[in-house]
């Protein structure tokens, strides 16, 4: 399968970053389609993103959706259907810093994915352990958890990717090693084997701190099926030496 490298932009850029950095990564992938590209700007910049013409191998994605349904008197949410009529094809739930910052737990996360699923959205599950965790020796357990309780009944390979972004390499310029990669992916790919249909076709991401210096290694592991890019997707030279390295 064809190796996914997602950005993750936060709560970064304006209306001509969005446009600045697109065009550059439109330009910088001409003629090269070998690996899917999604990108995750802030909600507001979806249609801005949206509206530049990508190739047939860009997606667009949002950072996050509502697990309250459809619409209704929730001020500041926005729902799963609210991003697919934005343009978007992949919503990321279950990031670390939605987890810290905003308290959501694994339950929550599940019925946010049943809502992305059910209008058509891929949705890019993320988990991952504390420091802490995996000091004590229970990343493995932690891990299988969170898919246990956050990956809703009716998921398959047609429409989950699974990110492994231990937590303390989120952000902090840390990176798990090579072993510590292939040992978690194998463990999720495990799982999905024995849980889910289709299971070969789910890509696994890795999600912690990837940039242009560690990017081949890490994506030559095993089960290693892309990356979830944080800061270097923000700079177009760094996010396409990350999608070159995917090739």
């Amino acid at each position: 399968m064809k190796k996914l490298i997602a950005g993750n932009w936060k709560m970064n850029g304006s209306v001509a970053d969005a446009k600045a950095l697109v065009s550059a990564l439109i330009e910088g992938t001409k003629g090269q389609d070998g690996v899917d590209v999604c990108l995750c700007p802030p909600d507001v910049y979806i249609p801005v993103v949206r509206a530049e013409n990508l190739p047939a191998h860009f997606g667009v994605g949002g950072q996050d959706c509502s697990y309250h349904g459809e619409s209704g008197a929730y001020t500041g949410e926005v729902s799963a259907i609210m991003l697919k009529d934005s343009g978007c094809d992949y919503v990321i739930l279950g990031h670390s810093e939605r987890r810290q910052h905003h308290c959501e737990g694994n339950n929550v996360i599940a019925k946010k994915a049943e809502y992305a699923h059910a209008v058509g959205l891929t949705t890019i599950i993320c988990v991952g352990e504390t420091e802490a965790e995996r000091e004590q020796g229970l990343e493995n357990s932690v891990v299988i958890l969170q898919l246990i309780e956050s990956i809703p009944p009716k998921a398959s390979g047609k429409n989950i990717v699974i990110a492994y972004e231990p937590v303390w390499a989120i952000g902090t310029g840390k990176s798990a090693t090579a072993e510590d990669v292939a040992n978690m992916h194998g463990v999720i790919r495990n799982y999905l084997q024995e849980k889910l249909d289709n299971p070969d076709s789910i890509r696994i991401l890795y999600g912690g701190s990837v940039k242009p210096e560690n990017a081949a290694e890490l994506l030559a592991i095993k089960n290693v099926d892309g990356a979830l890019v944080g800061g270097a997707s923000l700079k177009a030279d760094q996010f396409l030496a990350i999608i070159a390295a995917a090739k």
